[in-house]
């Protein structure tokens, strides 16, 4: 029986994050019958490469210092003529600069996915940045977007052409993430978030009588947790009521971690906040939120905004990237626009007021992941290019050596 084609992922660091996610989803579900896979890590392997569930799937670590490297592109040739791929595949514009190696590797194709952006270039105009993706452009056989939002990006500013992007969005695990309330069925779990949260021996959290928000992504600025603090502050200020039955929840780690925890102690809601780390249950914690917020400056196509609706939780997201792709406004959530501490703190209150809107919200937007973001769906549409791609003539550029 013919060996399936070998495609190599090439990203920057298997750590945790939406786009780490996906890459292992993608090789976790995709028939092994249809394409081998081999991933390489320009840094280090990180948490996320535990998650392969193939243990005789490559996970390569190139260990490369800050900044410009010849030593770990000569590493990268050196791996990529031994395990000679037919696809290289690169994430986001950390990986990029690697598809000029595979100018040295005969016969390879080249796919390249835009996942997000980071605090640094929020819009994608930085020229230097897109310096590199334009003088790229010709090496790649096809890009891979998350987001209508990307894909136009691609084409109106980076130049590619509208027949070699794909738009896949990511999928959800529909299983994992049912709306049952497997949290609240947990009784070591409820007790955890209980003591956490100081919600009281008497709180019940299948019963929901606190309020409790919950946001997850790493502690960094792009997803400005800052702004989420403050609005729940905020809002515990405007109405002691409900003040004192809201609580936070903030899963995820980073390097902002420290400056968050003294910005909830300066706005005296460490007493109700949670920081909860880097966790392996998230499916079961979002179980125990009444509501979801997504305080991002920026999004490609949030992987736990979808889990959140996935799991029948009202959201509240920032009108930014991808994300109105999947919201409309007052249909699946609530959209405002980022850093309006004001609007958070107004939908945070209009939300926890009313468990009508929340069923409401919440009942749409698990139908909208169960039409449009399966895993089925995706894996498929990634099949499709990687054949596509497959099935075109062999590349025209020139083959040299280092």
């Amino acid at each position: 029986m013919k060996t399936p084609p070998l495609i190599a992922h090439i990203v920057y660091k298997l750590d945790t994050g939406g786009l780490e996610n996906g890459l292992v989803n993608i090789i976790n579900r995709m028939p092994a019958n249809q394409f081998r896979h081999m991933v390489i890590c320009l840094t280090d392997k990180g948490r996320f490469s535990e998650r392969i569930n193939d243990n005789t799937i490559p996970i390569i670590e190139l260990h490369k210092p800050p900044g410009n490297s010849l030593t770990t592109l000569f590493q990268l040739r050196k791996v990529l003529l031994q395990h000679k791929p037919d696809i290289v595949h690169s994430r986001n514009l950390a990986a990029l600069e690697a598809q000029w190696v595979t100018l040295l590797i005969p016969g390879v194709k080249r796919v390249h996915s835009e996942h997000g952006r980071d605090v640094g270039d929020l819009h994608g105009t930085y020229w230097k940045y897109n310096l590199l993706r334009k003088l790229s452009r010709p090496l790649i056989s096809h890009y891979v977007a998350v987001s209508q939002d990307l894909k136009q990006w691609l084409i109106d500013t980076i130049g590619a052409n509208d027949n070699k992007v794909s738009q896949i969005y990511n999928g959800v695990d529909l299983k994992a993430f049912n709306g049952v309330n497997s949290g609240a069925g947990n009784p070591s779990l409820i007790q955890e978030v209980s003591e956490q949260l100081n919600l009281g021996t008497e709180a019940n959290l299948s019963k929901k009588s606190p309020v409790v928000i919950g946001t997850v992504g790493r502690l960094t600025a792009v997803k400005d947790q800052k702004t989420l603090l403050q609005a729940v502050a905020s809002a515990r200020a405007l109405d002691a009521d409900l003040g004192n039955r809201l609580r936070l929840m903030i899963v995820g780690d980073g390097v902002l971690k420290e400056e968050l925890m003294a910005l909830s102690q300066s706005l005296h809601i460490d007493d109700i906040t949670w920081f909860a780390g880097d966790r392996n249950d998230v499916a079961n914690l979002l179980q125990t939120l009444d509501i979801f917020v997504l305080p991002s400056l920026m999004e490609g196509i949030s992987n736990t905004l979808l889990e959140a609706m996935a799991s029948n939780l009202p959201v509240i997201a920032t009108q930014v990237g991808g994300t109105p792709e999947i919201i409309n406004n007052n249909v699946q959530g609530i959209l405002i626009s980022p850093q309006d501490v004001d609007a958070l703190t107004e939908s945070i209150l209009d939300l926890a007021r009313h468990s009508d809107k929340r069923m409401m919200l919440s009942a749409q937007g698990r139908k909208t992941v169960e039409k449009y973001f399966t895993w089925d769906n995706t894996i498929d549409a990634y099949s499709q290019v990687y054949s596509s791609v497959l099935s075109q003539g062999r590349e025209k550029f020139a083959h040299g050596s280092l």
